[in-house]
């Protein structure tokens, strides 16, 4: 068993390799943005959170930006998974002020919120009617560049780049401070869309993790639990792909260290070192859905957004993805089973596991992980309805969504009704917290 401090000099070499000079990382590293939104102009539009436990952040950002000689605009951040009105107001800002720079400071919803509102502030209505043909009122909103690859697109066509973004993190979760993804919400539906595009990643990014001294317990749960996500999916979908050594290597490491921290967090939140651990592993996390993609889990949670937060509900729906998928995963599944079985979650040997018996021991790993965390196991102890799982199937066949689908160690095609015949019976399983209900594909058994 590798010595946690191995795994985090591990996380760092792989970090630092990963984005070279363009991402600080560590403690203390505050200090670094203004020199980093110095390099593409002298105006910055801020945007972060104005709650007490951001008012130090926020003040040694700004510090950083007047000692490099930049001047600055303070605009409020977005409230928690990203609600369109957010985008809508933040846009606004962007347009009025034209920044040079755009420095984000919060949690993966005010990031996101900014990506999105880049891109609503540099192309016109009009633009948007005419290169993608969509109509006047839809040209008008963030709706077109939902899905893969919208906004280079419009960026090719229109000749214009989106405003440099400078990124700076808060919570260690999601990842949004090293990624092409922007996940916006409709609160009224309580459905959660996504954009993916290389041209929203942010051009610079800054991670001071002792900022993530003061989270609270059920965020720190959550993000940690996300940050497993986005390393178990991409590793789960990577057979037979150029980057699955990669993404091995990636929740070796990345995984370990999330366990580690979230056990030593449950009873020492002010401990730096978990601390540090933790922002190392879901930086990682980062790292893995920019080589690869999330599927089945994430695809879920985007319906879930009105009962659950997010890394809660990749985490439930993980344990029936990871049994619905575990014949197609046999490497994977001994992968983690090894990491599990050191870090107390499972008894058994499970080199001498396989098949559908490998995949429900480490499966039962998992869900002991979640239950140390005292994080639910099923939809319907975490509040869910059996109307999330019909908002699910639908938003399964959203082709803006199509790529969660595509994604899966077991794809499922719609037009062939796998929605219908395994995704039903898998979140029904889910929403009774039975996985022995879990239908399999026989082809795969």
């Amino acid at each position: 068993m590798k010595a946690t401090e191995e795994l985090m000099k591990e996380a760092e070499i792989l970090l630092k390799d990963w984005k070279k000079g363009h991402y600080v990382f560590g403690c203390n590293v505050l200090n670094f943005v203004g020199k980093f939104a110095g390099e593409f102009g002298k105006t910055v539009l801020l945007v972060g959170s104005s709650s007490d436990w951001a008012l130090k952040p926020m003040e040694d950002i700004a510090k950083s930006l007047r000692e490099n000689g930049l001047s600055y605009v303070k605009v409020s951040g977005a409230k928690p998974n990203t609600p369109r009105e957010d985008v809508y107001r933040i846009a606004l800002q962007i347009a009025m002020h034209k920044p040079d720079v755009i420095v984000a400071f919060g949690g993966g919803s005010t990031l996101d919120a900014v990506k999105a509102s880049n891109i609503l502030a540099t192309f016109k209505p009009y633009e948007v009617e005419k290169l993608l043909s969509v109509s006047w009122s839809e040209a008008c909103t963030i709706d077109p560049y939902f899905g893969t690859g919208i906004v280079s697109k419009m960026k090719d066509a229109a000749g214009r780049d989106l405003t440099p973004m400078v990124a700076v993190q808060a919570a260690s979760s999601s990842g949004s401070h090293l990624t092409k993804y922007s996940n916006v919400t409709d609160p009224v539906a309580g459905q959660k869309k996504l954009i993916v595009d290389e041209a929203i990643t942010p051009k610079r990014a800054v991670f001071d993790y002792t900022v993530t001294l003061t989270t609270s317990k059920n965020l720190t749960v959550d993000g940690g639990l996300d940050g497993f996500s986005h390393l178990w999916e991409v590793f789960m979908g990577a057979s037979g792909k150029p980057y699955f050594e990669k993404a091995k290597q990636l929740v070796e490491v990345g995984v370990r260290l999330i366990i580690r921290s979230l056990k030593t967090l449950k009873t020492d939140q002010s401990n730096l070192n978990a601390r540090v651990g933790l922002g190392l592993g879901t930086d990682l996390g980062g790292y893995a859905i920019m080589i690869g993609g999330t599927n089945g889990p994430h695809l879920g949670s985007f319906s879930l957004v009105d009962v659950l937060t997010h890394g809660r509900a990749c985490g439930i729906l993980n344990l029936y993805y990871t049994l619905f998928f575990s014949p197609a995963i046999q490497e994977q599944l001994k992968t983690l089973g090894l990491i599990l079985r050191e870090e107390g979650f499972i008894v058994e040997d499970v080199s001498k596991l396989e098949g559908l018996n490998l995949g429900m021991t480490v499966v039962r790993g998992l869900t002991r992980f979640l239950e140390s965390l005292k994080a639910p196991i099923s939809l319907a102890d975490a509040g869910a309805s059996e109307k999330h799982i019909a908002r699910m199937l639908n938003a399964a066949k959203d082709p803006a969504l199509r790529m969660k689908l595509l994604n899966m160690p077991i794809p499922l095609n719609p037009e062939k009704g796998d929605v219908e015949n395994y995704m039903k019976p898998l979140l029904e399983a889910a929403f009774k917290g039975r996985l022995e209900e879990v239908k399999m594909v026989e082809a795969y058994v």
